[in-house]
Formats: structure tokens, C-alpha cells, sequence
């Protein structure tokens, strides 16, 4: 009888793993065969609702830096920061005026500077968001562009003359207003492009000297010190020259992946505004002037178009496109299962020959992950918290990069809208445009609760109003309740990621799909001698899967994931996890 009962230990304790020592050897292997940003736990940090250092409400640099030895804890390989430039804020900081300024509201360059510098020391890479699709109407490109038709900048941004009725150019729609994505301009007496708000313009990427000026924006901060950009609506940047029609969608139930199917967007194809072939090209002066800056890394997103997973793969290819590219392949909404998980990464690894995967399941525009999946398993009953461990284990064992959300690694629940967050203090202007067919992502941006039983649970101080309320269940989910947890959440990420660095097969290993059947998923991880097996049972049910086809099977101990083996057969537990070295 082999059995693999585990025993109790706690996580900041290095859990005991399979003892097939592997040495420096392995590790220069693994550095000449692939870059640190291949396999990175990238934790994506929205700083106006990580923690308030200025007593304004508002979380700021300052109050990131405070909290550095947190995200250190949890073992990730780099942060990336959502927008901290100069903005209007009218979409939370991805309208910039300044890309070059930090916004007052989050602290100035020294504060930048000093975060750069403490992340660096502690040993995390730092990547920043960068909006390059569009910009604030109050930018001073636009303000000069929309003076005239013959100014310096007036071929900076889309602009285009009415039909003959006075109507727009074409039948393009916002995706966030549900309605024309054209705005009439009586300075200029032209319709401007804007995919997004009417107060983002789109930058004119077939313009030569628009590309030039944001190359030079890139430099500035690559020169600082940052370790690479997570580019903003990547495929967004060019535009379809001759202004044509999107065709209309065929009534047939079949919806772009990861949009929400209430969005007026989905009434035509995703063809012409955004998405087009020559996007591609766009890229390669981009990853040109990165690799002057070695170990640097482009992310880019690639959401919003018809196949998530075929596009973004296209973006990552040949070496001279983007680093890493993440997508909507996970952006479900229906139970986890085994079938879902093989097609998923089936089609990611058909696409991805050369890596570039970038997984996410949540994010400040998507939602948390625990608000995917429909919430729920296949029989309609809620989760239960050992499906989000079983959730996170399996994450973190996929071939590739994986962009974890501030919150997600404490299990929080997306804020309900209006019961969370009253109808008037709605902040999101997409959610205000929309609501309540669609509520808006203030639910998934609420902030971080550290303490439970602290004023305003320790984001910011007594007396201050958050920027959006804290939910009272989120209380219970505070980092200090987790933390005295040796089986939360929070310490099971945080098992996982640490013990994750310590294996090979997960860092660089091959990816071999198992056949096995529902609910079972089975996959292993291969790297040099190192051959891992990764068993999930994504079902409440215990289950039975059998392991004679090997012949040898040391089971993983130390990560508090229980099971049991007896002649061969293993028995897992509802939502069981199962790790062994073969």
C-alpha cells in the first residue's frame, strides 16, 4: 500500500517534495532554453485599490510599497501596475494626458522610482501598463488635432467626414456605450474615432509619426529601469483604412469568446474597427526597440475579437512580435470541467508552437476569478473553497505565464451591483453606460480587505470614504484572517507558488495531455529527468483513476492536498489534487 496522506505543515515552510535533486546545471539549461518571463506568475496590481498611504481614499504608490513584503510572501515573479499616469480619470487612468507623468493621485516619479528600486531589491520584475491605443481628449496631441484639418498632429488620430445625411462614416460601435463609436466635432466639422469612450480618441497607428512618438514614450521608461509593458487593447491599434461596414452577425448562438453577449458590440463581426491582419506589423518595431533592453518582456492583450486564442497566438510568433500574449480562452461562462480544460489547452498548444501563452481568469476588466465558471459546478451547487484551491494548483501547473489579480489569491467574490455597490456609487463609466444589462467592472476593482476588523479593513484610514465600498463579506476574506490559515486560500497559492519554483517540469517542462475521462484531468509536465504527473478531479464527487500504465510513482507530500493510493489506484476526494514525480 503506497498512500499519500499528507501531513500537517505550515506554508512559509519548504514543503517536502520529491527529492530528485536538481542543480545549477538545470538552472542554466533552463536560462539558455527560455527567459524568466515564459513561466511567470505575473500579479496584476490596481493601485487605486491596493492600499491608501495618503489618507485620500484612493490606493498610491506609496501604499504599494507598504504592502511589498505581501506580495513577496506570495511568491510571484514580477507585478504589473495598472495605469498610474497623468489622467482625468475618466476610465480609471486608461485615458492618459501625460504618458510620461505620474498622476498626482497615486504620488510623483521619486515614488516610482522608490517602488522600482524596493521591488528590484526584493527580487520582483516590474511591468507597467501601457495605453498606446488611445489617449484622454484632454491629451495635447488631440487638443491640436481637432483645432484643424491641417495642423501638425491633425492626421494624429481617426478622423472622417459624415455621410451625406450628416450621419457617421460607418456602423462601427463603441464597446463600451453601445452605440456609434463615431463623435461629431463641430471645431473641425468631422467625426473622430473612439472604440471605447467618447473621451478616447484612437491614435492613428497608420501614421509613421505616431508610431515614432510612442517608440520614444517606450524608451523613457525602459531607460528607467521598468522590466516591460503590458500593452493595453493590442489589437486595437490599427483600423480598417477604408472605413467599411462590419458585416452583421449570423443569428446562430455563436458569440465572440470572453464577450458578454448583452453587449451591443456583438450585433456585428469584429472585422474592421479593430482585429486586422496588419495589426501584426505594428508590433515589430515595438519588440525591435525592447530587445535593445535585455530581459525585458512585452505582454499584450488580445481580447475582444472572434477567436481569442487564434489571434493572440499570431502575436507571439517568429520572435519578432510580442513576449507573451494572454487571451479569452478561459473567459467561460460554464461549469469547469475535463472536457473544457482538454479542448482549452488542446487549442493552446496547437496554436502556441513556440510559447507566448499568458494564461488569466480574472482581471480588473474580466472580473474575479471566483465569479467564473458560472460560480457554480455542473449540478448548479455553489463552489466550495476546495474547488478554488483545486482551481489555483491547476492554473499554476499549465504550460506557460499565468497574470494573477490582486484578491483572486483570497478567493473574493465579484461585488454585486447594486447590493455591494448602491446604483449611485457606480464608478465604472462603462457599467453607468450600460446598467443593469451590463453591470460594469467596479465589481471586481473594489479594495483590498487586509484586516478584518479594521476601520475600512486597513486599505485606508478611520474616518476616510473608500474610492468604491468594501463589501462586508470580503471581511472575513481578509488577508490577516488568511494568513493564521494553514489551509486558506491565501496559503494554498502561496504553497503552490513557492513549491512551483522548485520544479523544473513546471518552469520549462513539456506538456503531454493524458487521456482519462470526466471528470478527470491528466496531464504531464516533463523537463530533463523530471517527469511530473498532474491529476485534478474537477468534479464534488470522489473519483478513481487508475496508475499501473506507470511504473514508478513517488507522490508529491507537503502541498495539503489529500488523496490515497492503494494497488495502484488512486481515490481522490472532491475536487482532489494529485502531484507525483514518475
Amino acid at each position: 500500500m503506497r498512500t499519500s496522506i499528507q501531513p500537517k505543515s505550515r506554508w512559509w515552510r519548504k514543503p517536502v517534495i520529491n527529492r530528485r535533486a536538481w542543480t545549477w546545471e538545470d538552472a542554466n539549461n533552463m536560462q539558455r532554453n527560455g527567459q524568466w518571463w515564459q513561466h511567470a506568475v505575473i500579479y496584476q496590481i490596481f493601485p487605486r485599490s491596493f492600499q491608501d498611504s495618503m489618507g485620500n481614499g484612493v490606493g498610491d504608490l506609496n501604499g504599494i510599497i507598504n504592502r511589498m513584503d505581501y506580495i513577496v510572501s506570495l511568491g510571484v515573479d514580477a507585478i504589473w501596475l495598472s495605469p498610474i499616469f497623468e489622467s482625468p480619470m475618466e476610465d480609471m487612468g486608461y485615458d492618459v494626458t501625460d504618458m510620461l507623468d505620474i498622476d498626482p493621485l497615486f504620488g510623483d516619479m521619486e515614488d516610482f522610482d522608490r517602488l522600482l528600486d524596493v521591488a528590484h531589491t526584493m527580487g520582483l520584475k516590474v511591468l507597467i501598463d501601457q495605453v498606446w491605443n488611445h489617449t484622454s481628449d484632454q491629451h495635447p496631441w488631440f487638443v491640436e488635432s481637432r483645432k484643424s484639418r491641417d495642423n501638425e498632429k491633425a492626421d494624429w488620430f481617426v478622423w472622417a467626414d459624415a455621410k451625406p445625411d450628416g450621419s457617421p462614416p460607418n456602423n462601427w460601435l463603441s464597446a463600451f456605450m453601445g452605440e456609434s463609436a463615431w463623435k461629431w466635432d463641430d471645431v473641425r466639422e468631422q467625426y473622430y474615432f473612439y472604440n471605447f469612450l467618447p473621451s478616447q480618441p484612437e491614435l492613428n497607428w497608420h501614421n509613421p509619426d505616431v508610431v515614432k512618438a510612442i517608440l520614444n514614450r517606450a524608451k523613457f521608461w525602459l531607460e528607467r529601469g521598468v522590466d516591460g509593458f503590458r500593452m493595453d487593447a493590442v489589437n486595437f491599434y490599427l483600423h480598417d483604412k477604408e472605413l467599411r461596414d462590419n458585416p452583421i452577425r449570423p443569428d446562430n448562438g455563436i458569440f465572440p469568446d470572453g464577450v458578454d453577449p448583452d453587449n451591443p458590440m456583438v450585433q456585428h463581426m469584429f472585422q474592421y474597427n479593430f482585429c486586422q491582419p496588419e495589426n501584426i506589423e505594428a508590433l515589430k518595431p515595438i519588440r525591435q526597440l525592447v530587445d535593445q533592453y535585455p530581459g525585458t518582456v512585452t505582454l499584450g492583450e488580445v481580447t475582444l475579437c472572434e477567436d481569442s486564442i487564434d489571434l493572440s497566438s499570431q502575436y507571439v510568433e517568429d520572435g519578432d512580435r510580442l513576449h507573451l500574449a494572454y487571451n479569452s480562452a478561459l473567459l467561460v461562462d460554464e461549469p469547469l470541467s475535463a472536457e473544457l480544460m482538454s479542448k482549452t489547452v488542446g487549442r493552446v498548444q496547437e496554436h502556441f508552437l513556440q510559447g507566448g501563452q499568458c494564461w488569466m481568469v480574472g482581471n480588473h476588466d474580466y472580473g474575479r476569478l471566483r465569479s467564473r465558471w458560472t460560480g457554480s459546478d455542473a449540478e448548479g451547487f455553489p463552489y466550495p473553497d476546495e474547488f478554488y484551491r483545486m482551481s489555483a494548483a491547476l492554473l499554476l501547473s499549465l504550460p506557460g505565464a499565468l497574470c494573477l489579480y490582486q484578491g483572486d489569491e483570497l478567493g473574493l467574490p465579484e461585488a454585486k451591483i447594486p447590493k455591494d455597490i448602491p446604483e449611485d456609487k457606480i464608478q465604472d463609466p462603462f457599467g453607468k453606460a450600460l446598467y443593469p444589462k451590463v453591470p460594469g467592472r467596479d465589481g471586481s476593482r473594489t479594495p483590498m480587505p487586509w484586516q478584518e476588523n479594521a476601520p475600512n479593513s486597513g486599505f485606508t484610514k478611520e474616518g476616510v470614504e473608500p474610492w468604491l465600498p468594501i463589501p462586508k463579506k470580503h471581511r472575513a476574506l481578509a488577508v490577516d484572517v488568511q494568513n493564521a490559515d494553514p489551509d486558506s486560500l491565501l496559503n494554498t497559492w502561496r504553497r503552490l507558488m513557492h513549491w512551483r519554483r522548485q520544479q523544473p517540469a513546471l518552469i520549462s517542462g513539456h506538456f503531454e495531455l493524458m487521456k482519462a475521462e470526466e471528470p478527470v484531468f491528466v496531464f504531464i509536465r516533463e523537463y530533463a529527468e523530471q517527469r511530473l504527473l498532474c491529476v485534478f478531479n474537477i468534479s464534488n464527487q470522489p473519483v478513481k483513476y487508475d496508475l499501473s500504465e506507470f511504473e514508478r510513482y513517488e507522490p508529491t507530500v507537503g502541498l495539503r492536498f489529500y488523496s490515497e493510493v492503494w494497488e495502484d489506484v488512486l481515490k481522490l476526494p472532491s475536487y482532489g489534487v494529485f502531484f507525483a514525480d514518475l
